[in-house]
């Protein structure tokens, strides 16, 4: 019989069956992922010599965005997963996507909140998605609000997302909830909500509502655990959500948990008391990590240095990491594993400065 860790936990919450229904009503029905993948509207750029061509030793291949997500200074991307993460067979509905996350820096009052981005990996052809929070006021009205998350981890198993909420937990989405707003009118790109029968969001297209939440919580004597970066490690059975707390110092909580997911729903696993709680909690992690994906039992963790120093990458097992300088390009983020090409994937996030990259894991080999 399996160990949990004590001392830290997630709860499930109640799912949002009948906002996200009445959401649905008001646009028209759902479309899911296909509808997404069927309408993609811009275009990424393969980059193939300097000065376009991203720095970092280990860096395999990469593209970039278009001119206005290169350049956004209210969007910054963070998270990243994959058609791979989704499925064995590493595709869905017959391609190879990924799926970045990206949070407004506004993130207060009147920010916009965080995104999703599905990506064709063939055509790089992409659309941003806008995470909403439905839910009733007293009066019983809908009301349509921003996800104001950091979203600095991304993962896709089967039917469902899950985005890092930091202390709080994380956000988990069904891609079957995924709508089309009707054509925006004048001033809608600037508001997010319901009037009467119509949806404004800030001009998006499709929009994805939150279906329920993992919330973090700690017994007495413990620190609650802050998900900073999630990814999926499939080469156990059933696989495994890792998730990560980055912290700018040294002597800061920088652990690792393992929580088991149900071979069934994909979910994470839950005992009687409806309660999830890890398998493993590594304390020994490294400060500024942004992203970490395990493979047959090694720790791949991506570390930043800012805006101007390419960033690492630390291989190994906690408290045993090997650091391998100038890895990366600057600002590196999440981190996600492809199995069939062995390679590590993940995104940068500074403006000017932005691509999706892999690495072939046994690079890290010398």
């Amino acid at each position: 019989m399996e160990q949990y860790v004590e001392g830290v936990h997630l709860h499930r919450t109640g799912e949002n069956r009948a906002e996200i229904d009445a959401l649905a009503a008001l646009v028209g029905g759902r479309v899911g992922l296909g509808g997404v993948l069927a309408d993609l509207d811009r275009r990424g750029h393969r980059v193939w010599t300097r000065p376009l061509w991203p720095p970092g030793r280990a860096v395999h291949r990469a593209f970039t965005w278009d001119r206005e997500d290169r350049r956004t200074t209210r969007w910054w991307p963070q998270g990243i997963t994959t058609s791979a993460d989704a499925s064995a067979g590493e595709d869905v509905a017959g391609r190879r996507i990924f799926a970045v996350s990206w949070y407004a820096k506004d993130l207060g009052e009147g920010g916009q909140g965080s995104r999703i981005t599905f990506v064709d990996r063939e055509s790089r052809r992409y659309r941003h998605v806008l995470l909403v929070v439905p839910r009733f006021a007293r009066d019983g009205s809908l009301q349509v609000l921003p996800l104001r998350v950091h979203a600095g981890g991304v993962v896709w198993c089967g039917d469902h997302l899950h985005v890092a909420a930091t202390a709080r937990g994380f956000m988990t989405f069904r891609l079957d909830d995924l709508m089309r707003v009707p054509d925006p009118g004048p001033g809608d790109p600037q508001r997010l909500g319901v009037d009467g029968d119509r949806v404004s969001a800030y001009g998006y297209r499709y929009v994805l509502p939150v279906r329920f939440a993992y919330q973090s919580f700690a017994e007495e004597g413990h620190e609650r655990l802050r998900y900073s970066f999630l990814s999926l490690d499939r080469s156990v059975s059933p696989p495994h959500l890792v998730a990560g707390e980055y912290t700018s110092a040294e002597q800061g909580s920088r652990r690792l948990a393992h929580y088991p997911l149900d071979p069934d729903s994909l979910l994470l696993q839950t005992g009687e008391d409806g309660i999830s709680r890890p398998l493993r909690l590594e304390p020994k992690g490294v400060a500024h990590t942004q992203g970490v994906v395990v493979v047959e039992g090694e720790y791949y963790l991506s570390v930043s240095r800012g805006s101007t120093v390419c960033g690492s990458v630390y291989v190994g097992r906690p408290g045993a990491f090997r650091r391998f300088l100038m890895a990366t390009p600057m600002g590196p983020e999440d981190l996600s594993w492809w199995p069939s090409t062995d390679e590590l994937w993940s995104v940068t996030e500074h403006p000017g400065r932005r691509w999706v990259f892999s690495m072939r894991r046994s690079w890290f080999d010398r």
